[in-house]
């Protein structure tokens, strides 16, 4: 009897071993939670003090938290064309907000895809033409990023993740928050007195009112986190799946979105992969969005150096074998259509940024920003006051007439409120940076500030339409 219960353990052994082995044969799922316009520095993760999110907290404890992980244009299309193809805006080709990519590029459903991955995208879309982004079309989530409401059911996506377990998929969930309007959530709780605004922001009442409904949102925001993850738990398909979640770029107050700032291409990026990532692990490693479609080929058993990807592979960062990835991460801005031609390229390393405006003599026009009151009442309270407040008018100066050059030891100062440039001190610094932008934009053919212009634009329209 003792020989047979050994034999019948040894038995079991050997099926739940063959059984792990075979859930480790298969190739991982992707679940990839995006929000809209969320700044990295307001979330806890990343130092915010005014609004808690658990959920997010709670997914970052299980992974591994990015200190330094950067969009290269800090307005939603650009970006999220960056991540889906693994290239910068100027060989994509979506190099302005409301634009395109090239006809012909290839993106994760291709390049997964190729590999049997079903690749789903649930909320907002935001990339064309179509045959460049052919993802499934997964229901539940608002797709309209200024809607009043980001009403969502998780039926759809439980659905997409269950049709076929032995098959792979890669899901994209976009949110709609927190981006404006700011109608989102319960903002009611939120003393605004005792607010702790960043620097970046003139102190106004207005500012107060319209801080505390974009920190409802993020709340929203951290709640659909929660119910994504449930329905995932709850399909049974929680440990084969890497998770990934992004703030995107900045919000849409001046110095985040559609800058060149930290705020605004600064992402907060968090992955947890059962059994391959330390839980609870931080890396100061560099990383860009085009390096996330190498590094979810790599984990799929693809080759990325295979691919002509702009970005490369951080994977091994993640499963604990490296510590760094990239030196340098890299960034554009054209302000057509969002405003006036204001053309501007960057560089950061780990602690310095480098800003060079191509126009410095324009003056900087957001038009949603700037003109559009039911987005942004608080920008002519900032204006109102700006002859008695001096920090209102710093920040309304600074926003819009920027020098030539801009300089700032950004790991010593966040917020980028001190302008080295030319600065004896950091001399070298400067010089190394200057030598690198000039050598990333030779290498993507940028001509700089002349395609910061409508006619440009409208010719890649032209050209995205005609291969749809």
């Amino acid at each position: 009897m003792h020989h047979r219960v050994l034999t019948l353990l040894l038995i079991g052994s050997v099926i739940a071993a063959t059984v792990q082995a075979r859930s480790d044969d298969l190739p991982p799922n992707f679940l990839v939670i995006m929000a809209d316009d969320a700044t990295y520095s307001d979330l806890p993760l990343y130092g915010g003090q005014n609004v808690a999110t658990p959920n997010i907290d709670r997914l970052a404890s299980q992974g591994m938290l990015f200190s330094h992980a950067y969009v290269s244009m800090s307005m939603c299309q650009p970006c999220r064309t960056e991540m889906y193809t693994g290239l910068y805006p100027m060989r994509n080709g979506c190099c302005w907000n409301h634009s395109a990519a090239r006809p012909g590029t290839k993106s994760v459903c291709h390049d997964l895809g190729a590999l049997g991955y079903r690749t789903g995208l649930a909320g907002k879309v935001h990339v064309t033409p179509r045959g460049s982004f052919p993802f499934e079309m997964v229901d539940g989530f608002e797709r309209n990023c200024v809607s009043k409401t980001a009403n969502h059911e998780c039926g759809g996506i439980r659905r997409f993740m269950e049709r076929d377990p032995k098959q792979p998929f890669c899901l994209v969930v976009a949110l709609v928050v927190p981006h404006v309007v700011w109608t989102v959530g319960d903002p009611s709780h939120f003393d605004r007195r005792a607010l702790k605004l960043p620097p970046h922001l003139a102190d106004t009442p207005q500012t107060r009112e319209d801080f505390a409904r974009y920190l409802a949102e993020i709340e929203v925001l951290d709640q659909q986190v929660a119910d994504i993850l449930r329905t995932l738990d709850e399909t049974g398909q929680a440990d084969r799946t890497m998770v990934i979640f992004t703030s995107e770029q900045g919000a849409q107050f001046p110095g985040c979105k559609w800058t060149n700032w930290e705020l605004g291409l600064h992402t907060a990026l968090t992955v947890r992969w059962p059994g391959r990532i330390a839980p609870g692990s931080r890396t100061d490693a560099l990383v860009q969005y085009a390096d996330v479609l190498p590094t979810l080929l790599e984990a799929a058993g693809g080759d990325p150096q295979s691919k002509d990807y702009d970005g490369s592979s951080f994977l091994p960062v993640l499963v604990g074998e490296k510590t760094e990835h990239r030196r340098y991460a890299y960034a554009m801005h054209n302000n057509v259509p969002e405003g006036p031609p204001y053309p501007i390229r960057s560089v950061r390393d780990r602690h310095f940024r480098y800003i060079r405006n191509l126009t410095p003599e324009a003056t900087y026009i957001e038009k949603h920003v700037m003109g559009v009151a039911e987005h942004n009442p608080y920008w002519s309270t900032w204006l109102f006051a700006a002859d008695a407040n001096p920090h209102a008018y710093a920040m309304v100066h600074r926003y819009m007439h920027r020098p030539a050059e801009e300089l700032y030891h950004t790991s010593e100062d966040p917020f980028e409120q001190r302008n080295l440039a030319g600065d004896p001190k950091y001399a070298e610094v400067q010089a190394r940076l200057i030598a690198e932008l000039d050598r990333w934009m030779q290498q993507q053919n940028d001509p700089g500030a002349a395609l910061d212009t409508q006619a440009q634009l409208q010719a890649r329209r032209r050209e995205a339409a005609g291969g749809n």
